[in-house]
């Protein structure tokens, strides 16, 4: 059967093969550079080359120039709102780490100061973050205990810091960012809430005042811990616990409903610490089962490039603490940054922020600090407070150092069941219930993906959360591509549109044709399926036309519009589909193979094959070659007939 007397108005070219290198190249630059870095450098002088290049990876030397009086005062400002939140919150984090609290404050001097130089982001106000802290507690905690050998666990966990900054700036200087993007919104939505759940239950050990408490971090082993003890429990510590955590959700629920008081919610954890301290002081509490900070060092950071532990033999283990919890907070910064960027109207570049954190973290650790990224608590309070530029960081670094210069003493008599209001107070927001509801609503399976990350965290570890959400999500993604959807289209009454017959009930399928449509890249992962489903919508599709007596099938049309690429099992697969077809007395036809699918299937003489004629630009144009053919056929069938009567 052919369609020599069909002329077609447009014929599928195959593209001019490229070199291979140059093939490589171009596809290299899609996958590593998709937004084309190099644009701003071509027909450039070297100087000028030189500058550009700077202004890149130090974005501070880009838009200092332009800084003015009107946008310090915004930043001033900003700047003193946003470190009021930062030394308690910096204090209560490296209390939820195992660290001394004074490492808190080291790690909300140095850090800024660097993000503010490299950064992009112009709302991002960097600190500490409950969960990474959480994860080096947990994952350092099991090798090493803090409280029988503090200065080896502290050692350990500024090489975790060193090692999540080197992790972190390779995969900004690699531009492999995507990576990261394996952390799905729902993945993060259900480990960011699992977390802040287990969090929160670590505070119970502060508002009820025990002295010892479980390492662990799962519900079973805390509330155990929490109910093995209740002869332990201090009725102080718990009303002065509760009485805090009241006021700040107060202010909290307050300042949303009046956003324009936006800054009482934001001075409510320094306020709770001046408060919990003159009461402190005021009645003795600490003799009373009421624990305090006691004293913290004045001064700024002292070096610590000698306190990495290269050769401590938990290395490995502050090798894997300083990876998973460099991927966490990467995400974490990335996406708070870019959603607060959206309500500016600009572009944060997500490699560029990657090594703005690598480089931050690998100072940090060199200076005293843990790790740190852009926390959503913060960077919502900078943003309210009408930050212009990064600069809201440096003056909070500047407000730290004061402190740590001057101030450190004061914070003496802080009681430990503040801070644990402050963390629960913080956490509890971060469990958003809203968006799990709203993944039900629109797509089940993120939904699952959300409360197997959540419910994994929660009765698991924070580790054990982390890998079940991201196994769900790359089975996910493993499913698209092994069972891609297949569609049978059929045409769109008084149009020469052809859509899928499931979407639109009113398309009718064109007698004798059947019309499929495949809706991914065919690879050796899904070549056997499509092989079989193919092969199943014929028989259906026979087997159908019997029952209705309608015309028996003669053509199978392949739309390969959304087949963007092919490997050498896809090649066989086709192939295989064209025999499958052959021996049923079928005609096979393929529409619009794209680029490279097109160039393979030339390279393998499938072209050849099948016939240069029965490869068409639209589904319209082989709709109309069959029709064609068909009715050229019946002609025939009729003219033969009507011949045999005369003859008779």
């Amino acid at each position: 059967m052919g369609n020599i007397d069909y002329e077609c108005p447009h014929r599928v070219s195959v593209p001019p093969s490229k070199p291979f290198f140059k093939s490589l190249k171009s596809g290299l630059k899609e996958t590593l550079f998709p937004d084309d870095p190099f644009r701003q450098f071509k027909n450039r002088p070297a100087s000028r080359k030189f500058l550009l290049g700077l202004q890149y990876f130090v974005p501070i030397l880009e838009w200092a120039p332009r800084y003015t009086f009107e946008f310090f005062k915004a930043d001033l400002i900003a700047g003193i709102t946003i470190a009021s939140l930062a030394v308690p919150q910096g204090i209560s984090y490296a209390n939820l780490a195992n660290l001394p609290p004074i490492i808190g404050l080291y790690s909300s001097f140095v850090p800024p100061l660097i993000y503010a130089m490299m950064g992009s982001s112009k709302d991002l106000a960097v600190g500490t973050v409950a969960v990474a802290s959480l994860l080096i507690s947990s994952m350092l905690g099991k090798e090493v205990n803090p409280n029988e050998n503090p200065k080896l666990y502290v050692q350990l966990a500024l090489t975790a810091t060193f090692f999540a900054g080197v992790f972190q700036a390779t995969l900004g200087f690699l531009r492999l960012g995507f990576i990261v993007d394996f952390l799905s919104h729902a993945t993060i939505v259900g480990f960011m809430g699992g977390a802040a759940t287990v969090v929160c239950l670590q505070q119970l050990k502060g508002i009820l005042g025990l002295v010892r408490f479980t390492h662990a971090t799962d519900l079973v082993s805390v509330m155990r811990s929490v109910f093995s003890q209740t002869h332990q429990w201090r009725w102080e510590s718990g009303m002065l616990g509760c009485c805090f955590l009241f006021f700040l959700l107060l202010t909290r629920y307050f300042s949303k409903r009046k956003p324009a008081f936006f800054w009482i919610n934001a001075m409510a954890p320094l306020t709770s610490v001046i408060l919990g301290s003159v009461l402190v002081y005021l009645t003795h509490a600490e003799k009373h089962g009421v624990q305090v900070i006691g004293h913290l060092k004045k001064g700024l950071n002292p070096p610590s490039l000698s306190e990495l532990a290269f050769g401590s033999p938990y290395l490995m283990t502050a090798i894997k603490t300083g990876v998973i919890t460099g991927v966490i907070a990467l995400a974490e910064g990335i996406a708070v940054g870019r959603s607060f960027a959206m309500f500016k109207n600009y572009h944060i570049d997500g490699n560029k922020e990657m090594i703005a954190f690598g480089m931050m973290n690998i100072a940090g650790s060199c200076t005293s600090c843990y790790l740190t990224t852009g926390p959503f608590s913060r960077t919502a309070v900078n943003f309210n407070a009408g930050c212009k530029t990064a600069v809201s960081n440096i003056v909070m670094a500047t407000a730290v150092m004061l402190t740590l210069l001057f101030l450190t003493p004061l914070f003496h008599y802080t009681p430990l069941v503040v801070l644990s209001s402050i963390i629960t107070a913080a956490m509890l927001g971060l469990i958003d219930y809203e968006a799990a509801i709203h993944l039900w609503k629109l797509d089940k399976f993120d939904f699952i993906v959300c409360m197997s990350a959540y419910v994994g965290v929660v009765f698991g570890s924070v580790e054990i959360g982390l890998v079940i959400a991201v196994a769900i999500s790359l089975l996910r993604v493993l499913l698209f591509v092994a069972r891609p959807r297949t569609f049978v289209l059929g045409n769109i009454p008084n149009s020469v549109v052809y859509r899928s017959i499931d979407q639109y009930p009113i398309a009718n399928s064109v007698p004798g044709v059947l019309i499929l449509q495949i809706d991914a890249p065919i690879y050796f992962a899904n070549a056997s399926y499509l092989r079989e489903r193919i092969s199943r919508w014929i028989f259906e599709e026979e087997d159908r036309l019997k029952v209705s007596g309608e015309t028996s099938l003669h053509y199978v049309i392949l739309d390969m519009s959304n087949v963007g690429s092919i490997d050498t099992s896809g090649i066989s697969l086709l192939e295989e589909v064209k025999k499958i077809v052959d021996r049923r007395g079928l005609k096979l036809v393929l529409v619009n193979p794209r680029s490279e699918v097109i160039k393979k299937l030339e390279n393998a003489k499938f072209i050849e094959n099948i016939g240069q004629e029965w490869i068409y630009l639209t589904v319209g144009d082989a709709v109309a070659a069959c029709n064609f053919m068909l009715h050229t056929s019946k002609s025939n069938l009729g003219v033969e007939y009507n011949s045999q009567d005369d003859n008779v």
